[in-house]
């Protein structure tokens, strides 16, 4: 539920938002119908004890929490979407409840996050084969075996879908009841006289009372941020821990919330909107002439592969900018220019590497512009860029930045074009108040370019990070992004498949092992077979007191009993199909058959990229099934998949900053590391050195990497916390430089409030000082992480920069198609192989020297798989 309540934030983001629960006790159609819900079984006890900690959870998060005594929760919400929609609001109801199909209106959508169904008024028609106004009658024909309302006895959905078509509604079916031949008349003509209530109880009343909690929307249900502390007490005592892990990075990195500035002031400007020809040369004109040209796009989308092109603006000097609509849609359309006119006129100067230009996130502007055939050239800066080197904790939006820099409050896109579900295409927006904030948007990119590029031009590390780095940087992910990757849809469909299947058997083995049946997602359940049926040993207890039975402990069971290990193998496989089988091909471009992701550049403090929509840097390779995942990532015919990757980069790159002799031996003499620090953690020879004993050594050189302490090394090794810190003690012992390393960066970190990589990027850590015990503990552990990988995203943009230099220069006809953290994919014509093997990792190991060699290997296939 949490997952689904912050999924619809992250892709709703609503202005007003409630979730609603029912009260305990009865209700209105109880009062009317006796029987109604009478066969609902009671709530079971391990959901009935997750209702608190679910409503403190749902606060948490922001969300405001209705219940009102006396009315049902599908009545709230249908009252609150009829208010909503009467104030001009579009409203989304997130439910998989399919009565709930008669609040849909041209504005009332319904969305179903299990299924990621959505249902507008042609959906239901297409779902139900009748429209949201007549789901009340069918609903009352077929009755409602969870509510225990009877409908017409044998009359399925087929049958009331057939009537309803022949007789337009429910009254009139009722009329037409004698015409109706056979048994299923007969059933008909019997219920008449409870059809009218069986009407009364499946409709949702939408004029209740909402009063005794619910002031006005306004008032009540504005969508508040999420509270982090009250989060991290959930996380924490319910054992989530990759979220809490989350809130924890967050603390550590962001610090306390951004505040405005002091004086928020009002900035003189004269706008243009360009609607003449006579205007727009007077504008090329200019901008053929300036030193530099803030540019800007508007469009209809944020996936910049389908983005259309609704309006540009530039501006040539602050306070002075234009817009130029070529669009803009809708009754009152304003006079405007052609965009294909415009855009023909405008691309000598768009291609012209000579004419400098500035931006806000210009790799979205130039995806957009290939969308109409333009190869943006001389893309001098980005605002965006500039604020990542220079304070990467910080948020990096225009809005933030101009309150941040300029001490100017500037136009938000939600204040012309709405929020959430009543949120307009920017095309639809009156030009009046669109061009104020296109070429406000141009104006302020231009004023912050002149405010931020000094800052970063003073710091030498900072310079060569910002110009050497990011911004060539930013050029490669555009033409990754435009490539794509191909995907074989049909088996992606056939894993899904033989997935399910493989589901259907753990689940009957399962049953087998228990002795009897189960819901394999219950702790309840699972706990009573695990700790009394099967009297399995209690790894550990839930802060209730209860035994766990969680991820970790199920791991540890299944260690040695056949049980955990089904239910472990279910649940990894469920996650797989829903997040991988089923999504991604769903996600192949119509045009191109082919996936494209967006690099993010600018979230990650430590540098690294992120990948999204979809995220193709976090598919599974721990299991088969995982692995098989990446041979649905082809190459096309005539061409190899090219996979190459830094091997133990963080290791290398901790021998390198921490100049420990015994590490940088061992590398350099191209040494198996692990089995290195085995012999000199255990005091045996590297022949000595047991499997256990280099298991035991590379956990210990990975855990330390992000600041593993004795406690974590003797859970992860499930050793005793004093094996563990006799294992980690003599470490430093043979590794003092490590130690040495490790104990000058805390010193460093808590003297400047910052971290460095190897080529000059700054990782702040403002809660390095500050904050509570845990939040300094998670800021010394980042410290200590953060140079090595920084370093180690340096390093992979470098040698992505080198590549793409070669690839262009080369003229080889391969193309890199994906980063995924410390490895490169590329998509190589057969004829090219050898020349790419040979190249490619001479060129990522020549992108920097470091005092132990940089090592990259490379694999070829027909698929990802094969090639990595």
């Amino acid at each position: 539920m949490i997952n689904m309540l912050r999924r619809l934030r992250r892709e709703v983001n609503a202005e007003y938002s409630a979730c609603v629960f029912d009260a305990k006790g009865k209700t209105f159609r109880d009062d009317w119908y006796a029987e109604y819900k009478a066969n609902r079984p009671s709530m079971p006890d391990d959901l009935s004890r997750q209702i608190e900690p679910i409503h403190v959870a749902v606060r948490a998060l922001g969300w405001p929490l209705v219940m009102i005594e006396g009315v049902e929760a599908d009545d709230v919400i249908g009252t609150l979407a009829v208010q909503a929609e009467k104030r001009g609001m579009k409203v989304i109801v997130s439910t998989g409840d399919k009565d709930l199909a008669q609040l849909v209106t041209d504005h009332v959508t319904l969305i179903n996050t299990m299924t990621n169904e959505t249902l507008d008024r042609a959906g239901v028609l297409a779902k139900f084969g009748v429209p949201p106004e007549r789901i009340v009658d069918y609903l009352s024909l077929i009755g409602d075996t969870v509510d225990n309302v009877p409908g017409v006895e044998k009359c399925g959905p087929k049958t009331a879908l057939k009537w309803l078509t022949q007789y337009d509604t429910l009254d009139g079916i009722v009329e037409h009841a004698g015409e109706i031949k056979g048994a299923v008349g007969d059933n008909l003509r019997k219920a008449l006289d409870f059809l009218p209530m069986a009407r009364k109880l499946v409709t949702v009343h939408t004029e209740c009372d909402l009063a005794s909690q619910i002031e006005s929307i306004d008032g009540t249900l504005a969508s508040r941020p999420e509270a982090r502390d009250e989060l991290r007490d959930v996380f924490l005592r319910h054992g989530f821990k990759t979220w809490l892990r989350e809130v924890e990075i967050a603390d550590a990195v962001e610090g306390p919330t951004d505040t405005p500035p002091a004086e928020v002031t009002e900035i003189e400007h004269h706008y243009e909107t360009v609607q003449t020809w006579e205007q727009f040369d007077a504008w090329l004109a200019r901008i053929n002439e300036a030193e530099i040209t803030s540019f800007d796009t508007e469009t209809t989308s944020l996936d910049p592969m389908t983005a259309q092109i609704v309006g540009l603006s530039v501006a040539v000097e602050p306070g002075h900018a234009a817009y130029i609509p070529v669009a803009h849609r809708g009754p009152d359309a304003p006079v405007q220019l052609p965009r294909d006119e415009v855009l023909a006129k405008l691309k000598p100067w768009l291609e012209d590497a000579s004419k400098k230009k500035v931006g806000q996130h210009l790799k979205y502007d130039e995806q957009v512009l290939a969308n109409y055939g333009i190869e943006m050239r001389g893309v001098e800066h980005d605002t965006l860029l500039q604020s990542y080197v220079l304070e990467s904790h910080r948020p990096h939006d225009m809005d933030n930045l101009a309150l941040r820099h300029l001490g100017v409050k500037t136009i938000k896109y939600e204040d012309v074009a709405g929020k959430g579900a009543s949120q307009i295409g920017f095309d639809e927006v009156p030009l009046e108040q669109a061009a104020a904030y296109a070429a406000e948007d141009a104006d302020i990119t231009l004023r912050l370019h002149q405010a931020l590029y000094p800052q970063v031009a003073r710091e030498e590390g900072l310079l060569h990070v910002y110009r050497d780095i990011e911004l060539p940087t930013a050029r490669v992910l555009r033409k990754m992004e435009r490539n794509g990757v191909l995907i074989d849809r049909a088996k992606l469909d056939t894993q899904s498949t033989e997935i399910a299947k493989r589901l259907i058997e753990l689940q009957a083995q399962a049953y087998e092992l228990a002795g009897g049946e189960f819901n394999l997602g219950s702790p309840k359940q699972i706990g009573q077979i695990f700790f009394e049926k099967l009297q399995l040993p209690v790894v550990k207890k839930t802060p209730s007191g209860a035994p766990s039975t969680d991820e970790e402990v199920l791991q540890k069971l299944a260690e040695d009993y056949p049980l955990p290990k089904v239910l472990l193998e279910h649940r990894g496989l469920s996650k797989l199909k829903s997040t991988y089988t089923d999504k991604l091909p769903r996600m192949v471009n119509a045009d191109t058959g082919r996936v494209h992701t967006n690099y993010a550049q600018a979230v990650a403090v430590t540098g690294r990229l992120s990948s999204n929509e979809p995220n193709l840097q976090n598919i599974p390779v721990r299991t088969g099934e995982g692995r098989r995942i990446r041979e649905a990532f082809i190459a096309p015919p005539g061409s190899k998949i090219v996979s190459a990757d830094y091997s133990q980069i963080e290791l290398r790159i901790m021998a390198h900053i921490s100049g420990d002799e015994s590490l940088m031996r061992a590398f350099t003499n191209g040494e198996d590391v692990h089995r290195a620090t085995a012999s000199e953690v255990f005091s045996v020879t590297p022949l000595e050195v047991d499997n256990d004993q280099r298991r035991i050594a590379k956990v210990i050189n990975f855990g330390l990497i992000y600041g593993m302490s004795s406690f974590g090394l003797a859970s992860n090794l499930g050793i005793t916390r004093d094996a563990a810190k006799l294992y980690i003690d003599r470490y430093f012992a043979r590794y003092p430089g490590v130690a040495a390393y490790m104990e000058n960066t805390r010193v460093s970190a808590k003297a400047n409030g910052f971290v460095e990589t190897v080529f000059g990027r700054r990782l702040w850590l403002p809660e390095i000082n500050g904050g509570s015990g845990p939040r300094r503990q998670a800021a010394e552990r980042a410290a200590i992480n953060a140079p090595m990988q920084g370093t180690a995203a340096d390093l992979i943009k470098l040698s992505m920069i080198a590549v793409q230099d070669w690839l262009e220069t080369s003229g080889i006809g391969a193309k890199m198609i994906m980063q995924v953290h410390d490895e490169l994919v590329l998509e190589v014509p057969e004829e090219a192989l050898p020349e790419v093997r040979k190249r490619l990792p001479e060129l990522m190991c020549g992108v920097a020297k470091l005092k132990v060699p940089l090592v990259a290997e490379v694999g070829v296939g027909n698929n990802w798989e094969e090639a990595h």
